[in-house]
């Protein structure tokens, strides 16, 4: 079989659901509750292995200017194989096509993201609006994040 990137369905989203909260219980990213993932499937994108799902990210878009990536996660198994890159690389092409210039992330690997052209940005420079699921994290209100931003170069 061929890895692939495809914008998930509605048949991804348990299998979703399951590596998201397995990095969650880590304390590695928010978790998600199941709901949540099915009305936001049409954010999701989903690499996979035949039926396998190896990972998955979301673009969330949050105002007219600004999408962010979040949910990122690739199974242990698959890490280091590009994977985490070609869901943010597929993030990254759909914000450009709807018209989105910055796209963002809060993480805790920023190096990773750097590597996929993002830079490091003051979290108190992003809108309040993003901060609507904080309220979740077991860390709030002490965030030990990393904000980074990415511009999507006008083509």
């Amino acid at each position: 079989m061929e890895i692939c990137v495809k914008k998930a369905t509605i048949t991804n989203v348990p299998q979703i659901h399951k590596l998201i909260n397995a990095f969650a219980e880590q304390g590695e990213m928010l978790a998600r509750p199941l709901s949540e993932i099915y009305e936001n499937v049409r954010d999701f994108f989903v690499v996979q292995n035949g039926n396998n799902l190896l990972g998955t990210a979301a673009l969330h878009v949050a105002w007219a200017d600004i999408a962010e990536v979040k949910s990122l996660a690739v199974a242990e198994a698959n890490h280091r194989q590009g994977l985490g890159k070609m869901l943010v690389q597929a993030c990254l092409e759909e914000a450009q096509e709807i018209g989105i210039p910055q796209v963002f992330c809060l993480t805790y690997v920023p190096d990773f993201f750097a590597h996929c052209g993002f830079a490091m940005v003051d979290k108190s420079t992003l809108p309040h609006k993003i901060w609507g699921e904080c309220y979740r994290c077991p860390k709030y209100p002490d965030c030990d994040e990393t904000a980074m931003a990415y511009r999507i170069s006008a083509s």
